[in-house]
C-alpha cells in the first residue's frame, strides 16, 4: 500500500499563483501614479482585489471537498480558512481606509463626507456597506477570546451568515472596479471564480449530505454506558459500506432528538465501520455530549463526512512499516479504530495512551481484546498519586520503544499534548514527514 500523496503542496502553489494574477491585473490596468491621491486609490484598489480574492478562497476552503477533508485533513483545512479569513479582514479594513482617503484627497472634501457620498451615490454600494458590515461582524465573533465566550451554536449559526455577506459584497467590485471594466476577461473569471466557489458550497455542503442521509437513513441502535461519563452510541443505516468511511475519520453528527438537533458537532469514529453499523465514542465535556446518554433507539441522525485523513493510507512504509498510534484524551476514539484496523504485524503496532487516570482510559476492555488478538502492545501513562504528570520525553519514547524512529506515529489528542508529543517524537528520530496528527481544534 503506497501513501497517498498530499494535494497540500500544489493547493497552496495555486491559490499564491491566483493571488499573483490579481496583482497582475492591477498592474496591467494602472497607467501612471503620480498624486498621493493616486497612491492612495491605487493601494486601496489593489487590496480590495485581493480581498475579494482572498474571500471566494475563505469559503471555498469550508465547503467541505473531500479531496481536502480527507487527504490534507480537516483541522489543517480550518487552520488554513481561519488564516485566510484574518488576511481578508486586513485586507478589507485596509480597502475601505485607503480607498475612501484617496477619493477624499481626489475630491477635496473629509474622509467621512465622501464615505456618505460613496455609500450613497454609488452603484451597488449600500448592499456592499451591509455585505462587509456583516463580514466584520463575522470577524469579530470568530476571534478566539470572543468565540470562547460564546455557546457554539449561536456561533455557527452567525458564522452562516457568511455567505450572505459575500453574496451582498460581491456585485459592487464589478460595478465600480475599473480592472473589470477595462478588461472584460477579467470579469469573465471572476464570475467564474465565484460561479465555482458557489457550485462546490452547494453540491458538497447541501446536496450531498442530504443525498447521503436520504440513502442510508441513519437511526440510533442504541447506546452503551462505558463510564459514568462517556457513552458510545451505535447508528445503524443502510448500505454503510457505500459511505466510503474508513477507521480514523470522523463525521458531523446532528441528532434529531430535543435540545440536539439544531446542533451539529464532530465525533470520530471509535470503531471500525461495517455495513450496517457505526459506532462513536463521547465523554461528557457539555449540554450537547452530555445529552447524547439520553437518545432514545430509533432516533433519526443527520450525519455529514465523512471527514479527516489520520487514516492507514497516511503510512509512508505501508504495510512494512511499524506503527505507533498516541493518545490522548478524546483522542483515543479515531486511534481505537485504527489499533483494530491497521494491517500490521504481530509485534509491529503499539498504542500508548495517555489520561489523567486509570479510571479515564476510556475503551479500556476494548483496547486488551484487540493488543490480545493482534498481537500488539498497549500502553498507558497515568498521572500519579500525587497528580504529577508522566514525562513524554525522547528519553521515554525511545526506552518503550527503542527502535521508534523506524515507526509511522498516529497522534491525537489535545494541543498540549500534541505540541509535546511532537517534540519528543522528532528528537527521538522519527522524521516529521511519518509523524500524522489530527487536531480537535476545528
Amino acid at each position: 500500500m503506497r501513501p497517498r500523496r498530499s494535494p497540500a503542496t500544489p493547493l497552496l502553489v495555486l491559490l499564491w499563483a491566483g493571488a499573483a494574477a490579481v496583482v497582475g491585473l492591477w498592474w496591467q490596468t494602472t497607467t501612471a501614479v503620480v498624486a498621493t491621491a493616486d497612491w492612495l486609490t491605487g493601494a486601496g484598489r489593489i487590496t480590495g482585489l485581493l480581498a475579494g480574492y482572498a474571500t471566494a478562497v475563505v469559503v471555498a476552503l469550508m465547503a467541505r471537498v473531500p479531496a481536502l477533508e480527507r487527504r490534507i485533513g480537516s483541522d489543517r483545512v480550518a487552520r488554513w480558512h481561519a488564516m485566510a479569513g484574518r488576511y481578508t479582514v486586513f485586507l478589507l479594513l485596509a480597502h475601505l481606509l485607503l480607498i475612501l482617503w484617496g477619493y477624499a484627497e481626489q475630491a477635496g472634501t473629509g474622509v467621512v463626507e465622501q464615505a456618505v457620498t460613496v455609500v450613497l451615490d454609488y452603484p451597488d454600494m449600500i448592499e456592499a456597506s451591509v455585505g462587509t458590515a456583516l463580514l466584520l461582524v463575522i470577524a469579530a465573533v470568530s476571534a478566539g477570546a470572543v468565540r470562547r465566550r460564546m455557546r457554539y451554536e449561536t456561533w455557527y449559526y452567525l458564522h452562516l451568515l457568511t455567505y450572505a455577506a459575500v453574496y451582498l459584497a460581491f456585485w459592487h467590485q464589478l460595478s465600480t472596479g475599473s480592472e473589470f471594466a477595462a478588461v472584460p476577461a477579467a470579469r469573465t473569471a471572476w464570475y467564474a471564480l465565484y460561479g465555482t466557489v458557489t457550485a462546490l458550497v452547494l453540491w458538497y455542503r447541501v446536496l450531498v449530505p442530504v443525498r447521503l442521509n436520504l440513502t442510508h437513513r441513519l437511526r440510533v441502535e442504541s447506546t452503551v454506558q462505558e463510564s459514568p461519563d462517556i457513552v458510545s452510541v451505535n447508528i445503524r443505516g443502510r448500505r454503510l459500506d457505500r459511505l466510503g468511511a474508513e477507521a480514523g475519520q470522523f463525521f458531523r453528527w446532528r441528532f434529531l432528538a430535543p435540545k440536539l438537533r439544531w446542533t451539529a458537532n464532530p465525533y470520530s469514529l471509535s470503531a471500525p465501520p461495517s455495513s450496517g453499523l457505526l459506532r462513536i465514542t463521547v465523554k461528557a465535556a457539555g449540554d450537547h455530549s452530555a445529552a447524547l446518554a439520553g437518545l432514545r433507539p430509533g432516533t433519526r441522525v443527520w450525519a455529514e463526512g465523512p471527514y479527516g485523513a489520520l487514516t492507514a493510507a497516511r503510512r509512508q512504509r505501508g504495510r512494512s512499516a511499524k506503527v505507533l498510534l498516541l493518545a490522548g484524551g478524546a483522542g483515543i476514539t479515531p486511534l481505537r479504530a485504527l489499533f483494530e484496523a491497521i494491517p500490521a504485524r504481530p509485534g509491529d503496532l503499539t498504542l500508548l495512551y495517555r489520561a489523567r487516570s486509570q479510571e479515564e482510559l476510556a475503551l479500556w476492555k476494548e483496547l486488551k481484546e484487540i493488543a490480545q488478538a493482534r498481537g500488539a502492545r498497549l500502553l498507558y501513562a497515568v498521572n500519579g498519586p500525587d497528580g504529577a504528570r508522566p514525562e513524554i520525553s525522547a528519553e521515554t519514547l525511545s526506552r518503550a520503544l527503542p527502535d521508534i524512529e523506524r515507526h509511522d506515529v498516529y497522534l491525537c489528542g489535545p494541543p498540549g499534548l500534541a505540541e509535546e508529543s511532537y517534540a519528543a517524537l522528532r528528537e527521538a528520530g522519527v522524521p516529521a514527514r511519518r509523524i500524522h496528527h489530527e487536531s480537535f481544534e476545528l
